[in-house]
């Protein structure tokens, strides 16, 4: 793969904190490795400005495997940027060419207020998850896994929902805001399981209702969620959602 450097113009969204109207601030950077994360980008350009004496960009990042969910960026119009199931912090300059011009904003949701520049705060999925997103359990030793048998495309369906990393992609690229996508597989990867039927009537009436308390918006099926989604959640995870949720109501023990 060759390896070249470039040159960019980054307009970056620049807000004090939610109450500020925030507006796009225009920078250069120069001799940007295509080997570079996006993030590394971004921490060039903060040196830069710091060598300036001038306020660095705020964005939110821990862990830069892909893994934590952190990263929250929207680029050129897309959620974590071109790269299909890769978060922000997998992303390489090598996407881009040099001369690009590339627009980069926070997460924009009304459950999602803005921190500060391109940090949001998604507190609202850890209040939904607080709402239901746990199991029941003993002290003391676990018990052998071969203790509870569990179908295999029920155990592979589960794992497949439990790989949502809570970022919020799904909800920045909804047009409605939904958090359907979060919640389906918060639902879904423990409701498929023997570990989570204890919970199961609650859960899922009291994570929907602490969803819409939060402010999201409803899912209209558009499935731009999937599309965006760094971790390929699919929205089969909302059938299930709507299935397990007619489940609780008709059967009386959704509280």
């Amino acid at each position: 793969m060759e390896h070249y450097n470039m040159n960019l113009t980054l307009k970056v969204w620049r807000q004090k904190n939610a109450q500020d109207k925030g507006g796009f601030e225009t920078y250069q950077v120069k001799d940007i490795s295509s080997e570079m994360s996006f993030l590394e980008m971004f921490d060039v350009l903060n040196e830069q400005l710091i060598n300036e004496g001038k306020e660095p960009i705020t964005f939110d990042h821990d862990c830069r495997e892909g893994i934590c969910g952190a990263c929250s960026m929207h680029i050129n119009g897309q959620a974590h940027g071109p790269w299909a199931q890769t978060t922000t912090c997998q992303l390489h300059m090598r996407a881009y060419k040099d001369g690009d011009t590339i627009v980069v904003e926070p997460w924009r949701a009304k459950a999602f207020p803005v921190i500060k520049d391109l940090m949001v705060d998604r507190r609202a999925f850890d209040r939904i998850i607080q709402a239901g997103g746990y199991i029941s359990v003993d002290t003391g030793n676990a018990q052998d896994a071969n203790n509870l048998p569990i179908n295999k495309d029920k155990a592979d369906e589960s794992f497949a929902a439990a790989a949502c990393i809570g970022c919020g992609a799904c909800v920045a690229s909804c047009k409605n805001s939904s958090a359907m996508l979060f919640l389906s597989a918060k639902v879904a990867h423990l409701a498929l399981l023997p570990q989570g039927e204890p919970e199961r009537m609650s859960r899922v009436t009291n994570m929907v209702d602490q969803m819409d308390k939060e402010g999201f918006g409803s899912c209209t099926n558009t499935e731009a969620c999937e599309a965006e989604c760094p971790k390929g959640i699919s929205v089969q995870n909302i059938r299930r959602l709507n299935s397990e949720y007619i489940r609780s109501v008709f059967s009386g023990d959704d509280k």
